[in-house]
């Protein structure tokens, strides 16, 4: 008995659904690039939003005691300006300080380099007497006599060649002057760099201005906001807002708790070893700790560069061990309570996260790419069909 088959019919919905998908990729790869040249306008408007979740409890405290909003902002705005200047003074003072005995750290760099070009000019040299025959040895150094003997010896029977004839000078002339340019690698670092230090200046003048809009105009960009949704949308989008500010006011404030904390700690044990400049040194090493998967090599970088003047084996040894010890009891003692009850991302999404925002943002993706996702996390948690997504980005 013969099976028969009945043809699949071509409908209409199945012939939508090539379309879709195309549209869906045009659309996506018109997001990538939109990240990525408009990263500059991106950042800064993400730096400004986050800044403003952290300073909003100020500011409602302020309005509490009967001060109108914009003049609340306007003074939460300058504290917190002034305690930046206060910071960066600090810092200005101690590089000052490093760049008196910059010349030393020069030197000692200058023979660490030297030394290890030496060692590897010896380990070539050892590794030619074992790989290349001896006779072949030998013939490669008459050659190279060969050579040098013809270079040194004279032009035309050992007379000194006549020089060349100059022409006549005009009377009147301009002498021709010729400028020979010398290019040096840090200067084509520099020229390549300084449009983006540039641009860097520049967004950055635009977030204090952004952060005390936002923060004055909170209530009118909330209402702005909301009338885009109706009935039950609006209460998810104003429970999706919520909730990305409070992921972003834990996330940053306990970053800045445990790299504090990580600051001080840093600070006085290089202080007891004896490395110099600890004030300085122990902030840098605190806080670049906190950087996800590279911060432990980062965070041994401050102190060991600021420990070549002394050239001790043992403190190099102590600052490492010391290093990796307080970076390892931090992400795994105090990480977890301070940041990572209030993100709850698993390590898988955090890794694609970080490799997608580095990719597309430079260094400030790095920085940027936890709060991000835990800001989509928070809007999948509170729309409905978004939630299985949610659950698959938490841990």
């Amino acid at each position: 008995m013969a099976l028969v088959t009945k043809p699949v019919p071509f409908t209409a919905a199945a012939t939508k659904t090539t379309p879709e998908r195309a549209q869906w990729l045009i659309a996506l790869g018109a997001m990538v690039a939109l990240l990525y040249y408009g990263r500059a306008i991106f950042i800064t408007s993400i730096v400004a939003v986050v800044i403003a979740f952290i300073l909003d409890p100020f500011v409602v405290l302020l309005t509490r005691v009967r001060l109108p909003r914009a003049l609340a902002s306007f003074v939460v705005c300058t504290l917190a300006l002034a305690m930046l200047y206060v910071v960066g003074l600090g810092a200005y003072s101690q590089f000052s300080a490093l760049y008196d005995v910059l010349p030393k750290y020069g030197e000692r760099i200058g023979e660490l380099v030297d030394t290890a070009q030496r060692k590897v000019a010896a380990a070539e040299d050892n590794a030619t007497r074992l790989l290349v025959p001896a006779q072949q040895r030998q013939e490669e150094q008459d050659r190279l006599r060969a050579q040098q003997a013809a270079a040194a010896r004279p032009t035309k029977r050992g007379r000194p060649q006549a020089p060349q004839p100059q022409p006549p000078a005009i009377p009147g002339a301009i002498p021709e002057v010729r400028i020979h340019e010398e290019r040096t690698p840090i200067g084509d670092f520099i020229a390549a760099r300084l449009n983006s230090f540039y641009m860097f200046l520049l967004m950055a003048s635009f977030v204090p201005f952004l952060v005390y809009f936002m923060l004055s105009w909170r209530d009118h960009l909330n209402r702005s906001f909301l009338q885009f949704f109706s009935g039950e949308d609006r209460v998810v989008a104003a429970r999706s807002l919520q909730g990305i500010a409070e992921m972003a006011r834990a996330f940053v404030t306990g970053n800045f708790v445990l790299g504090l904390t990580l600051a001080i700690i840093s600070s006085s044990m290089f202080l007891w070893m004896g490395v110099p400049f600890p004030i300085l040194v122990g902030p840098l090493s605190g806080f670049l700790s906190l950087v996800p998967y590279v911060g432990l090599p980062l965070a041994m970088l401050p102190p060991l560069f600021s420990a070549l003047t002394v050239n001790a084996v043992p403190l190099y040894v102590l600052i490492v061990v010391s290093v990796g010890l307080l970076h390892l009891v931090a992400l795994n003692l105090l990480y977890p309570k301070l940041v990572g009850s209030r993100v709850h991302l698993n390590p898988l999404v955090v890794t694609f996260s970080l490799m997608l925002w580095g990719f597309l943002w430079d260094a400030p993706g790095l920085l940027l790419a936890i709060p991000i996702t835990a800001g989509l996390k928070a809007v999948c948690d509170n729309v409905a069909g978004l939630r299985k997504l949610g659950k698959f980005l938490g841990d």
